[in-house]
């Protein structure tokens, strides 16, 4: 432990001193319900595989840095190491088979002290994330929410006869205008954003909004920057 460069230009022996890095445990939950694999278009990809994509990508990201990821709840616990990248993987492609319009954070399975980021639309529900995220805190986990949005979900570019239907069809409005409807829904995602960053303020985690017109790669790299901020 001598520090035997620093020693040879002075009288005494210099010692260094290591910091002690022990692998972080992060956990990751994709939203695999219904309202996920809207686009609205063919040139874009859905929320789902979006999300998907940034949760596999970081996972890549974070194994090969020596930190061991999994899923919340009990199927895919904390592990590193090439086999747990390709569970994780299979994971991923194969969904937790969701039929409900919206989906609900899962918060079972958090390692204490643990990292965790959230990826999905979070236009269900948001006392479900509030209950989440203060589970989360509970047990002194801290991380990221990404609310992944398609840009029509973000402009509102509708103006005439319109007919809004819910992914599984449980849920259908008709307008004649619904270009006036644009300034209310504008105000209602808005007041949700500031509630969701309100959650996550509140808990010691971050919040991002990703558009998937945008680039995955920043959305990563505000994610890896992200945790890294959390440790």
């Amino acid at each position: 432990m001598i520090d035997w460069r620093r020693s040879a230009r002075a009288d005494g022996q210099f010692v260094r001193e290591r910091e002690w890095q022990t692998a972080q445990s992060v956990i990751l939950w994709v939203d695999d319900a219904a309202s996920m694999a809207f686009s609205s278009s063919d040139a874009l990809p859905q929320k789902q595989a979006r999300a998907r994509l940034l949760a596999l990508a970081l996972g890549v990201l974070l194994i090969r840095g020596g930190e061991r990821v999994g899923l919340t709840g009990f199927s895919l616990p904390p592990r590193g190491g090439r086999g747990q990248l390709e569970r994780l993987a299979e994971a991923l492609a194969r969904g937790a088979g969701e039929f409900a319009d919206f989906g609900v954070p899962e918060a079972r399975g958090m390692v204490p002290q643990a990292r965790a980021v959230f990826l999905s639309d979070f236009l269900g529900e948001i006392g479900a994330v509030e209950a989440a995220l203060e589970k989360a805190a509970a047990r002194g986990v801290r991380g990221a929410l990404v609310m992944v949005l398609d840009p029509a979900e973000e402009a509102f570019p509708f103006e005439g006869r319109t007919i809004f239907e819910s992914m599984s069809g449980s849920l259908l409005h008709e307008t004649l205008k619904a270009v006036e409807l644009r300034a209310r829904y504008s105000a209602r995602l808005a007041a949700r954003k500031e509630a969701l960053a309100g959650f996550a303020r509140g808990a010691g985690w971050r919040f991002h909004v990703h558009h998937t017109d945008a680039s995955a790669q920043a959305a990563l790299l505000w994610l890896y920057g992200a945790l890294e901020g959390a440790v």
